[in-house]
């Protein structure tokens, strides 16, 4: 029997990232920049991916995502597209946070630093002893700490890893966003009950 395929995911910034995985080993990864279009775009690239592989949807056993923090809409994007391929393909969902995926493979106790908006990163450790959450700063206002440590593989490629570890564990939560702070939208302000007439 082959070894399980793994396909990882990611829009929670200026980017649209894919990767699959056979077992440990890296079948195929894209990583292609953008500020826009992430929407139309991903599962043109997620479709590529399986077919430089060789393989097809149903051919999966595990779905990855980020979930953020990052960027609002593109974390909702990658969500609602590992959802909705878990429902339909029957395979589980593992929501993987971008400070979690940029930590894999690292030593611990670590630190990651994710760059964000306006000289921000996004950041959290691991390993320390105190329990942590992704949280957001200026680059030069971080906490006394471990030195913050560059990602040790590509994004996409982390959380494939992830979700194919996780693959098995009973009751895994369904992927869920992770924001810092409210969305920007304003809400649509009450104009009244709408009169057709």
């Amino acid at each position: 029997m082959a070894e399980p395929l793994s396909l990882g995911f990611d829009t929670s910034a200026a980017h649209c990232a894919a990767a699959l995985l056979q077992g440990d080993r890296l079948l195929v990864q894209r990583h292609e920049d953008m500020a826009r279009g992430q929407a139309e775009r991903l599962f043109p690239l997620l479709g590529q991916v399986l077919a430089e592989a060789g393989v097809g949807w149903r051919d999966l056993s595990v779905i990855g995502c980020g979930i953020g923090p990052g960027n609002f809409t593109g974390i909702r994007i990658s969500v609602a597209a590992a959802r909705g391929l878990a429902l339909s393909l029957g395979i589980p969902a593992v929501g993987v946070s971008v400070t979690e995926a940029a930590a894999h493979g690292l030593p611990r106790p670590c630190r990651v630093a994710v760059p964000s908006r306006m000289g921000e990163v996004i950041w959290q450790d691991f390993g320390t002893g105190a329990a942590t959450r992704p949280q957001q700063a200026p680059a030069h206002e971080l906490p006394p700490g471990p030195a913050p440590l560059p990602a040790a593989m590509p994004l996409a490629e982390a959380i494939a890893r992830i979700a194919a570890a996780r693959r098995d564990q009973p009751d895994l939560p369904r992927p869920a966003p992770i924001y810092l702070r409210p969305a920007d939208a304003a809400p649509a302000r009450d104009r009244g009950p709408l009169i057709l007439s």
